[in-house]
């Protein structure tokens, strides 16, 4: 296996391959992450067949909602309209406030804005209180109008065009009309991802950079050595250039999870460096060696306890491979690759480093140096075993549903502007199709009542906010002259022909079989979405209706957030599960074997808990953070086991603590760099990215403590070696 190494004295090839890497890197690799429209989920993921069903069924496109404020006041409408059966059609909106002037200024301030709007290239139609009378119309009334008087709102329909082409040109036009006195706030599903793809890639770039930075400079004050620094360096940059080139080739892109691969795999890379740069220096502070002995001793020392992390780590990004979004299993694809890349490219890379530049070094005999265990430690066991329960009891109440509004820091002016639109009228869409159980038509006069007792129904709801429907459409109608003496099914024609538009075709089908409630629902109302929808679903069937086909943004965040839950517990579950297996082949000891799986399954308990119980949501983003946690909690373990059990064949009289003595430093020296590196995402004014690195750093520290504390205790109790642990 050494001989593997052939040009191990050669660490300049190594430079010039990382030079290589990240060139390639930036010539090909699109680091731009893509966010997929429909909230994370591909078009062809499981999930988004309902959406596909009631599109195809009810044709309508994408929108936009501009919220547009005057901050001086009085300038929308004079009264507040929040439902159109309280009497926003017969005239709740009267005039202007604060004086005519004010009035025709804001009017032609609307206008003007939305024929620039209506200009943009991707924008197929649009409305505003100066293209459409919301005094006349309940439809109007409900979608232009809203709670605050001084506030209106406009409605772009837009085509197919990417979020990120867009949503800058509408940008760029709301920027052209926004001042002091108006305040323009843009929403709608193209608007949300396009702002989440660029708070990701702002990450990728600064905070990853960041990262690495950091990475490199704690390096440098760990070992002190700049041989050792510039093969880490160079190592970890090869690997990362690698995976990046190696996912790309396979057709993966950088999207919603792997936006933070660049981090993910320098640690995975940099675990590696780090336990052998700490036995090399271990066996050349034991002298008797010449630097290549040393090298290959090291590496001898080293590669059994890499090698089985690399596996658990591969097997914990390949749980995900089975998920039904497209995130996860870019995610499982892009880890795995990382996880196998990271082993190689440390064993062929990094040796030279070692071999040449950092050989004419005097090692360190600080690396002997014993983690010190506090006199009087028998309280340890008892100590984390109560952390742990603790902490544990903060699972079950994880949040992994988090709202849509939790995507954007509090405060900010993101956030509060979307914030309002959601308190106006619900940020969030779901559809809702029904249908008579007999098979009736929805414009039969006594299915039609019950459509409306619906409608009254549903815009009850504290979730619910504006709720377009067949019945809305149809008191739009009858606000025209004779119209209210047609039934109610040569109305829906009307609508429904081209002369109209053809909106009618977005609410019914052509044989008026199913009718299609249109909700937008208020992410602010902190209710599981599941909860709200049971209800929303019991609300129909108590009217005499079938709900048939249920989906949009609500819908899928709903899905999303189970997806989450069922991959912390299939993804974590199975690694555990496979641990063990690892654990009784890498030790083999049962009572070790299991000592080594408990200690292990302490550290999503912690970082899970600790989440549940501070009320901290576990985003699609923030999943993986446990699962990486782990990977630096099963490195520690593994590499402590193996050292241990060769101390014991070696014939020492202590080896658990002399395992301690010799692991424990390039244990904390792990932990230090990778805490403090992803201590830089908490500086991220994105919170899924924030959460990200502070689950991260929770389970390293959880894992490094559970490595050198409970471990050796826990695997030694009632022996000799314990006692000697216990007053060290």
């Amino acid at each position: 296996m050494l001989r593997l190494w052939t040009w191990r004295r050669a660490p300049w090839v190594g430079v010039a391959l990382a030079v290589a890497a990240v060139a390639a890197v930036l010539g090909f690799v699109d680091l731009s992450p893509q966010v997929e429209g429909e909230f994370f989920f591909a078009e062809d993921d499981p999930q988004m067949r309902a959406s596909e069903e009631i599109a195809s069924r009810f044709p309508s496109g994408s929108q936009l909602i501009l919220r547009v404020a005057h901050r001086a006041g009085g300038v929308a409408a004079e009264g507040v309209v929040e439902r159109a059966d309280e009497g926003a059609a017969e005239g709740a909106v009267e005039g202007a406030v604060g004086g005519a002037v004010e009035r025709d200024d804001y009017r032609a301030r609307i206008r003007s804005l939305t024929n620039d709007l209506l200009a943009v290239d991707g924008v197929e139609g649009g409305f505003s209180i100066t293209t459409d009378d919301p005094t006349r119309s309940p439809l109007f009334a409900r979608i232009l109008l809203t709670p605050d008087p001084n506030a209106s709102n406009i409605v772009l329909e837009v085509d197919g065009t990417e979020p990120e082409e867009l949503l800058p040109r509408i940008e760029r036009v709301v920027e052209a009309h926004a001042d002091a006195d108006l305040e323009i706030v843009v929403s709608g599903v193209p608007a949300i991802v396009e702002l989440i793809r660029r708070s990701l890639y702002r990450d990728l770039v600064v905070f990853s950079g960041a990262a690495v930075l950091v990475f490199t400079l704690l390096i440098g004050l760990v070992y002190r050595d700049p041989a050792i620094v510039a093969g880490t360096l160079t190592t970890c940059l090869v690997s990362v250039g690698a995976t990046l080139l190696v996912v790309h080739v396979s057709g993966v892109g950088i999207g919603l999870l792997t936006a933070n691969l660049v981090t993910i795999v320098f640690v995975l890379t940099l675990s590696h460096v780090v336990f052998l740069t700490g036995n090399w220096r271990r066996v050349a502070a034991e002298g008797g060696w010449g630097s290549s002995d040393v090298l290959r001793r090291a590496i001898r020392d080293t590669w059994e306890g890499s090698l089985w992390s690399m596996m658990t780590t591969l097997l914990g990004f390949a749980s995900l491979l089975v998920a039904t979004a497209r995130p996860l299993r870019e995610l499982g694809v892009a880890g795995a690759v990382g996880t196998i890349t990271a082993l190689l490219v440390a064993y062929l890379v990094y040796p030279a480093f070692l071999g040449q530049w950092a050989s004419a070094r005097e090692a360190r005999t600080t690396d002997r140096v014993p983690v010190p265990a506090p006199t009087g430690a028998r309280w340890i066991l008892p100590t984390a075993l109560g952390l742990v329960a603790v902490m544990a009891f903060g699972v079950p109440r994880l949040d992994t549903d988090p709202g849509l509004l939790s995507y954007f820091a509090e405060g900010s002016t993101i956030r509060e502007g979307l914030a309002r639109i959601d308190a106006d009228g619900g940020s969030s869409t779901l559809d809702i199709v029904v249908a008579d159980p007999a098979g009736d038509a929805v414009s039969n006069a006594a299915v039609y009542s019950r459509l409306e007792d619906l409608q009254t129904d549903l815009e009850a709801d504290p979730a619910v906010g504006v709720v377009l429907s067949p019945v809305v459409l149809i008191e739009h109608a009858r606000t025209f002259p004779l119209a209210g003496f047609l039934p109610v099914d040569a109305l829906l024609g009307i609508a429904s022909s081209e002369a109209a538009g053809g909106v009618g075709r977005g609410f019914v089908t052509p044989d008026r079989s199913q009718a299609r409630f249109s909700l937008r629902m208020r992410e602010t109302v902190e209710q599981p979405r599941r909860t709200v929808m049971a209800r929303l679903g019991s609300m129909v069937e108590a009217r005499g209706l079938e709900p048939v086909v249920v989906a949009g943004l609500y819908d899928l965040q709903a899905q999303l957030g189970s997806l989450i839950a069922s991959s912390l517990r299939i993804g974590i579950g199975g690694l555990l599960l496979l641990f063990l297996v690892v654990a009784v082949v890498v030790s083999r000891s049962a009572r070790v074997a299991a000592a080594m799986w408990a200690c292990l399954a302490a550290i999503p308990l912690v970082i899970l808990g600790m989440f549940g119980h501070a009320g901290v949501a576990i985003d699609i983003i923030t999943s993986p953070a446990a699962n990486i946690a782990l990977a630096v909690g099963a490195d520690s373990m593994i590499h402590l086991v193996v050292r241990v059990r060769r101390l014991s064949e070696a014939g020492a009289s202590a080896p658990w603590l002399d395992g301690v003595a010799q692991i424990g430093r390039p244990v904390l020296g792990a932990t230090a760099i990778v805490s403090a590196g992803f201590g830089i995402f908490a500086l991220s004014s994105f919170p899924p990215t924030q959460r990200f690195g502070l689950a991260v750093i929770v389970g390293t520290l959880t894992a490094a403590a559970m490595a050198l504390l409970v471990l050796p205790r826990l695997a030694c109790l009632g022996s000799t070696d314990a006692d000697s642990l216990s007053t060290t």
